[in-house]
Parts: structure tokens; sequence; C-alpha cells
């Protein structure tokens, strides 16, 4: 989602890795609604920590509580579910990088309109957003907040049609981008996914109760069965616990964010019927078939490099071995009061098992390379223990285009794949070697085959630069106007 500030400049952080920006959890027709979406959304926490809200319905009235920070820190608190009474409840996480942090820019949002309350809970980004919420303004919308869900929230208000679900087509019509929704009015539950599938969302059921949300692992903690995944394009209704389905757009190929598959969705739940884990493992497995390097010990960048690695050390017949250990209690509130404990860097996450690497020529495997600074600290400090050689492998493509779908991510210009070759990547992480998972790679591990260039399966995008939705400015001049003239946070 996209965040307007007044701020001039951009703040600044050393993001080296992609962040999805948020997760979603709603669920109708249950007496312990708010708590099971408290739970869903603490399943879900890995998709965004910088923000989480719950509103709840109780038959005549709608409640909402927002709180900076974790679920856990605040939704546990039975005296905050007490503020959420009600059978239906939706709720979301955030998270956030750059402009303002406040409560008003917390999900869900609620609006009283015309026909009865809405509640929404977005996760995605608009790539229309701009040109609909100047439009909007000329009209004499007035916007609450500095996000670019509150534009959807505006496009049914203003919508002429008499029913919902139809004042809701009208404004998905208006919109572009990759998103997927759960609102709640004062009837119905209702989960959309954007035409190309590219954010996800699934349905469950508990009981009699429907459940709409961001991954299947949410299902499991509040031990709901998963019925299917939304569909690219569909509207899904819950109603008197009947569920309808309707596809409004013109039929296209689902084109699902395929960094879900690499590193997005925890590694328990499922896509496509298998676990995220056993993707990510095959990608280790595909870069082993296109690697030919003789090495000591397979080492994986703590967690997200973990399953690629075994899979990588299975396939090559090499030892994996847990070179560098992750504190897991370092958060970001404590990296990132001062400049002097910031410079520490790398170092206060992770450390490495010394008598283990010494003297070891390493196979370091991680899931993505984006700026390369983390990447560049992670060799020093092999080297520094005591490693003979560090030869690094990355168990996707080069990233080397930007997203606008969701994701938040460098620009073009500050994507170490984007400016230089693979010698030049390699000589400043500091690396005995360098490689990618080619994109055929990419592919087999995911599918069995190789990519089809005419009809992708996913939104790859990040390797290729063929982007499934174009929005109406030129791609590049949209992120660097949303990033630079405007200080945009992305934010779900």
């Amino acid at each position: 989602m996209i965040l307007w500030t007044r701020k001039k400049k951009l703040k600044k952080f050393n993001l080296d890795k992609l962040r999805e920006e948020c997760g979603v959890f709603g669920i109708t027709d249950h007496s312990d609604a708010s708590a099971l979406v408290a739970l869903g959304l603490h399943a879900l926490q890995h998709r965004g920590q910088e923000g989480c809200g719950i509103v709840s319905f109780d038959g005549k009235n709608y409640h909402s509580e927002k709180r900076q920070g974790l679920v856990g820190d605040h939704f546990t608190n039975p005296e905050v579910l007490k503020k959420l009474p009600g059978k239906s409840a939706i709720g979301h996480n955030r998270y956030s990088t750059t402009g303002e942090t406040s409560l008003r820019n917390i999900q869900p949002f609620f609006a009283d309109l015309h026909m009865g309350g809405v509640s929404i809970a977005h996760n995605g980004n608009l790539t229309n957003a701009l040109i609909l919420r100047e439009e909007l303004v000329k009209d004499g919308a007035i916007f609450r907040t500095t996000s670019d869900t509150e534009t959807i929230v505006q496009l049914i208000a203003k919508s002429k049609r008499e029913k919902f679900l139809d004042k809701l087509i009208d404004a998905l019509f208006r919109i572009q981008g990759g998103y997927s929704l759960i609102l709640m009015t004062n009837k119905k539950l209702i989960g959309v996914r954007d035409p190309f599938g590219i954010r996800p969302l699934i349905i469950g059921k508990l009981k009699n109760s429907f459940i709409f949300a961001s991954e299947t692992c949410a299902l499991d903690i509040v031990g709901a069965t998963f019925i299917r995944e939304v569909e690219n394009g569909e509207i899904v209704t819950i109603e008197n616990n009947e569920i309808k389905s309707v596809n409004p757009f013109p039929k296209q190929k689902a084109r699902p964010c395929v960094f879900e598959y690499i590193y997005f969705a925890r590694p328990d739940s499922l896509i496509g019927g298998k676990c995220a884990y056993e993707f990510r493992k095959n990608l280790g497995t595909e870069l082993a078939k296109e690697a030919d390097l003789t090495a000591d010990l397979v080492v994986p960048v703590p967690d997200s490099g973990v399953p690629a690695a075994l899979g990588f050390a299975e396939e090559s017949k090499k030892k994996f071995e847990l070179g560098l250990i992750r504190n897991h209690y370092v958060g970001r509130t404590f990296i990132e009061p001062t400049q002097n404990i910031r410079s520490l860097g790398v170092k206060l996450k992770l450390s490495s098992t010394r008598t283990l690497v010494k003297n070891k020529c390493i196979i370091l495997i991680d899931d993505s390379l984006v700026r390369g600074t983390t990447c560049l600290k992670i060799v020093k400090m092999l080297y520094e223990s005591g490693a003979k050689e560090v030869h690094v492998r990355i168990a996707c493509p080069e990233i080397k285009f930007p997203d606008f779908y969701g994701v938040d991510m460098p620009t073009k210009q500050e994507l170490l794949a984007h400016n230089k070759n693979n010698k030049e990547m390699c000589d400043y992480i500091k690396a005995k070697s360098l490689k990618f998972l080619s994109l055929d790679g990419l592919y087999k591990a995911l599918t069995g085959k190789n990519r089809n260039k005419n009809y992708p399966q996913f939104s790859d995008h990040y390797f290729t630069g063929e982007y499934p939705i174009k929005p109406s400015d030129d791609l590049q001049g949209l992120k660097i106007k949303q990033l630079s003239l405007l200080s945009v946070k992305s934010n779900n």
C-alpha cells in the first residue's frame, strides 16, 4: 500500500531484503471472532511487524482497535479483546519502511457509507493510485489517511450503483495493481483477489465459520480447514453461512508473485498444494545441478537460506553445516536508535561458528541478493572467522527490476544486479565466486518445466522486467515519483 506524507525527503533504510507488506485475516459467524483474528494475525506476523489492527461487528455497531507494534504485545490482552465484541471481525498486519508511522494509517479501515458501514483490509499496491487520488480530491473527496487503500473506499462511496457488491465491482474496475482485499459489511464478509492473482488470499472453514487469510498457516493456528485459494479476479462473498462467487473481470492467466514461493510465505504454508518449504528446497536442488564447485561445507544464511541449502547439499552430496547462527531476539527497536548501534550491522543478528568454518572452503547459500550490503558483511565475517574460500550461490535469478504490486524494495538504481555484471557483483561482496539460479532453473524447481516465454506462470518481473500490469505512468517514473517527489510510504 502506498502512503503519502508531507515530508520533503525520503527517510533511508538499509533495505537488503524484500519485504512483503501485510497479512490479512477475517472470520464470520464465530462467538470468539476477534480472538481468532488475533491468533491468525499472530501466525501472519512475518508479513508485517510495525502495526496491527482488528475491526469487529456485533450486529449493530463496529468496533476498532489499532496498535503500533506486534500482535502479541497487544491483542493477547483480554481487556483489549473485550473492546471487540461480535461474531464477525477482520484484521491486518502492517509493514512499513518510510514516511510517517501513525495509528491513522493502520488497517483495517472503517467508513460509514450511505448504504451502511464497511471495513476493509488490503494487501498490495495500486499502480494508478496517484491518478485516482487526484481525481477524487478534485471531485470533492476528503481523505483521512495517506494510504492508497482509502482510495478504494472512496471509489465505493462514489459509485451510483444500489447494491454493495455492484459498488465494489465499480471500484475494482477503476483500480490497477496487485491486491487482495477482505471487506466486512453488516451482512457480508467478502474476499477479493486481483485479476492476475499477484497477492495471495485463501479460504478456510472452522465448523460453520468461513475464514479469509493471506496464508494457510493462519488457518492451522485456529484449527481451521483449508478449502481453496481465492482465484485470480474472483470476488467471494460469505453471507448467512453460504459462500458465493463471481468473477467480473475478463479472464486472465494467473500470475502469482514468485517471491511467495521463494521467500514471503511461511515455510509451512501451502501454495498450490505444497508447503513453501518444499519449493525452496527444490530451488536449492536446481541450483546444485547448475553448479560445478568443489567445497568442504554448504552453509545457509539463516533463516531464509536454510531450505535451499539443504536441497543443494543433498543434490551435490556435500556436507551441510550451520556455519552462521541467527540471534532471534534482535528487534528493530534495538537496532535502530543510534548510528553507533546500527554500525554493528549484521553482527547483531548473525554470528559464525568459528571452529566449523575455519580453514574450510564454503558454499554460502541465500534465497536472494538485493543490494548486496548484508551479503558483503556475511562474507567478511566468514573470512574473519578463518574461512579459506567463500563461494556465494543464490537460489533465484538476479533481481534487476523493482516491484509495484505490494513488495517493499529499492528502486532500480539501488538493485545490485541492475547496475553490475556478475564479476562486478562478486567483487563487491568480496566472494571467491558468485552464481545465481537460472530463470529456467527457477521454473523447473516450482513447476517441473522450463519457463514459457509467451505465458509465464508467475509474476517474475523482478528478474525479467516483464510486468503483468502496466500502470498509467511509466513504471520507473511512477516509482521515482512515489519514492522521491511524494515521499511515499509502502505500507501494506
